[in-house]
């Protein structure tokens, strides 16, 4: 077995750095811990907590200046709260999803219900929902939308406190079976074996092989072999996203409780759904919010797999700050497949013009097999 690799950080309240998260209650047992700690909620914001059974604290307590957000309560409670100063959003009925979720999204939340199929599942609810309120134009669906991607955003900020991310962008057609799945999934194993907490844009494709290959850290050599044969039974989510789902949850009951990883996927490309390897999953409305915070996040560099229109995409997306040094010193990107970059999507010539006398320029490197990876963000990390 080797070594459980470093998981994402949960904030906590001693850290000093966390100042401006540590009147955040997310949680029913931080609720009760804060009540017999301080005897007050004054100025604290409670988020996606359901307090229908703490009336009784709440009629008591001292809430001037909370929020309280999503949070079920009693209306006597929320009369008081109310009557103290305090502002309650309340929950939104009849969404299929909530807009106040203090957490990123677990496999198991976003697939449940995937025995009736992948139609009935809250993933898919939640994409028919986004597909029906875009079409109509509503103001309170695209405000729902704003208000649950930027809780989104804030959890995962919360969770990758103290994190190195590696991002692996690749394209989604990547089907499971190849040589190209199987090195992914080495490389994913790889990166968080060496500590780093893996992150991908959360869908099928290379991006489900990288979270798969994070998964399958904790444990020996023979357990990823495995699990690439049974899922090579089902290559790709289409024709059926069910088939798809259903084999990767049936390689993480056979090995459960695999290593940590992100996906931070998006509703705006609804037809492909979420992979069930990331087990941290920041899934997004707004697609342009997912990718400028997927790549910000990835501190410790970025692994871009051959794909298409989205990965070239993501790599400008990347370089575009590198080179104005926007976010600070610039951080490593290794491109995989010279033909792919520099024949058929012939990207890397026009990247290293960009980087050309600039402190980025020491930060890029194109390698032709994808076991050469790790070295080279090695590397360029100096």
């Amino acid at each position: 077995m080797h070594p459980t690799p470093a998981q994402p950080q949960t904030d906590s309240p001693s850290q000093p750095h966390r100042a401006a998260h540590d009147r955040e209650i997310e949680s029913l047992a931080e609720f009760d811990e804060v009540v017999s700690a301080h005897g007050s909620l004054a100025r604290y914001r409670l988020q996606a907590v359901d307090l229908t059974d703490r009336t009784a604290a709440l009629l008591r307590l001292d809430a001037t200046g909370a929020v309280f957000l999503g949070c079920p309560m009693a209306p006597e409670a929320a009369a008081h709260i109310r009557s103290a100063g305090a502002l309650v959003f309340p929950p939104v009925p009849g969404l299929p999803f909530d807009p106040y979720r203090a957490l990123p999204y677990t496999p198991d939340e976003l697939f449940a219900s995937l025995d009736g199929g992948y139609e009935a599942t809250p993933d898919a609810r939640a994409y028919a929902w986004f597909q029906q309120t875009e079409a109509d134009g509503d103001v309170f669906a695209s405000m729902l939308r704003a208000i649950h991607d930027d809780a989104v955003s804030d959890a995962l900020d919360e969770l990758l406190v103290g994190a190195r991310v590696v991002g692996v962008m690749g394209g989604h057609a990547m089907a499971r079976g190849t040589a190209a799945y199987a090195g992914a999934a080495r490389l994913g194993r790889e990166l968080a074996r060496a500590g780093f907490t893996v992150a991908t844009g959360g869908g099928p494709g290379a991006m489900e092989a990288a979270n798969l290959g994070a998964y399958a850290a904790p444990f020996d050599d023979g357990m990823l072999d495995d699990a690439l044969l049974l899922l090579a039974k089902t290559p790709s989510f289409r024709p059926s996203v069910s088939d798809w789902a259903r084999a990767a949850f049936e390689v993480r009951e056979r090995w459960p409780d695999g290593g940590a990883s992100v996906g931070i996927p998006t509703w705006f490309y609804g037809h492909e759904p979420p992979n069930a390897f990331a087990t941290h999953i920041a899934k997004y409305f707004a697609n342009a919010t997912r990718e400028d915070g997927l790549l910000a996040r990835s501190n410790a560099g970025v692994v871009f797999l051959p794909g298409a229109a989205g990965t070239v995409q993501e790599i400008f997306d990347n370089a575009t700050p590198n080179y104005y040094e926007s976010r600070g010193e610039p951080t490593p990107m290794v491109l995989v497949n010279e033909e792919h970059w520099t024949r058929e999507l012939p990207t890397w010539p026009l990247l290293t013009a960009l980087a050309r006398e600039r402190a980025m320029e020491s930060r890029i490197a194109l390698v032709d097999r994808i076991e050469q990876a790790p070295e080279a963000l090695k590397r360029l990390r100096g």
